[in-house]
């Protein structure tokens, strides 16, 4: 008899999860993280990072860009976005250069500043079987200048730029990343000019089938509007009187305070980890192609 389809997706889960564990720990993979249970191997799955910015002491720098090192050697990374506000200038992406200066798996990274202009990027990998995955970086910092100054023209390039890029492609993963995390968790007067702010960017994610929204993280690590997931990512987590005031609770965003996401791609999902600066690996959600997620 058949197995049913949620113990095949846990037991992949488990498996890839225990092999990053050995990857970080003993330094190579004891078992491939592409068999299932059966023995079965999958060599259809497409690996990417994303690391939040910002400053951190040298040492944990040197320290996270080296464990980000050793996983995308391992899982053999197609390249790493920097969500930051300070674009090239940020002394991640610096360190990294300084650091690594052949390395070879591209560093792309966003931008948030007011008075920088516009500042976007697109990356298209072909993964396997014809698909194509699409990443999309966008200065969201333009949209919130609809709410700071009451005027919509700081959010004209950005927009613009999306648009055109997403009527163009016919990819099959579509993928946006931007600093600001777009989500709203409780209706007040602040939280409701942000998402006034952002409306016109999630119809933009809704009327062109963007899959995921990547960002900096707000209030909570992953929700999904509409069709739309959105993924914040945890690094270098500040205490939040905001999250305080709503009695956050989730364990997960009180003790994953540095560490880098590890998204899998494969033509079915997209599977992303949470790799903490002590080599701990969160299994944090899947958003599949039909629009489900496990948690």
């Amino acid at each position: 008899m058949e197995k049913p389809s949620w113990l095949c997706t846990l037991a992949t889960q488990l498996s890839l999860c225990f092999s990053l564990y050995l990857v970080l720990n003993l330094g190579q993979p004891q078992k491939s993280i592409y068999q299932d249970i059966n023995g079965k191997v999958w060599p259809n799955d497409a690996y990417f990072i994303t690391v939040r910015g910002g400053y951190r002491p040298i040492q944990q720098q040197t320290h996270l860009l080296k464990l980000m090192e050793r996983v995308a050697k391992a899982y053999k990374a197609m390249f790493v976005v920097n969500i930051s506000k300070l674009g090239e200038d940020d002394p991640l992406t610096k360190n990294a250069m300084r650091l690594f200066p052949s390395r070879r798996i591209p560093w792309y990274t966003t931008r948030s500043l007011k008075g920088m202009g516009v500042d976007c990027f697109l990356e298209q990998r072909k993964i396997h079987h014809g698909q194509t995955l699409d990443i999309i970086g966008v200065d969201t910092r333009s949209f919130q200048e609809i709410m700071l100054t009451g005027s919509s023209n700081g959010s004209n390039g950005s927009r613009l730029y999306l648009e055109r890029v997403l009527e163009a492609t016919n990819s099959d993963w579509r993928i946006v990343v931007g600093y600001e995390p777009m989500v709203v968790c409780e209706e007040n007067k602040e939280q409701a000019e942000v998402k006034k702010a952002f409306e016109p960017l999630h119809q933009i994610f809704m009327k062109f089938g963007v899959n995921v929204y990547l960002s900096s993280q707000g209030c909570i690590n992953f929700t999904r509007q509409g069709s739309v997931a959105y993924i914040g990512n945890p690094g270098l987590i500040e205490e939040d009187p905001y999250a305080a005031s709503i009695n956050l609770s989730s364990k997960f965003s009180r003790e994953m305070v540095d560490g880098f996401l590890l998204h899998r791609v494969n033509w079915a999902e997209i599977a992303t980890y949470f790799v903490t600066e002590d080599g701990e690996v969160v299994y944090k959600t899947v958003v599949h192609q039909r629009g489900k997620e496990v948690m």
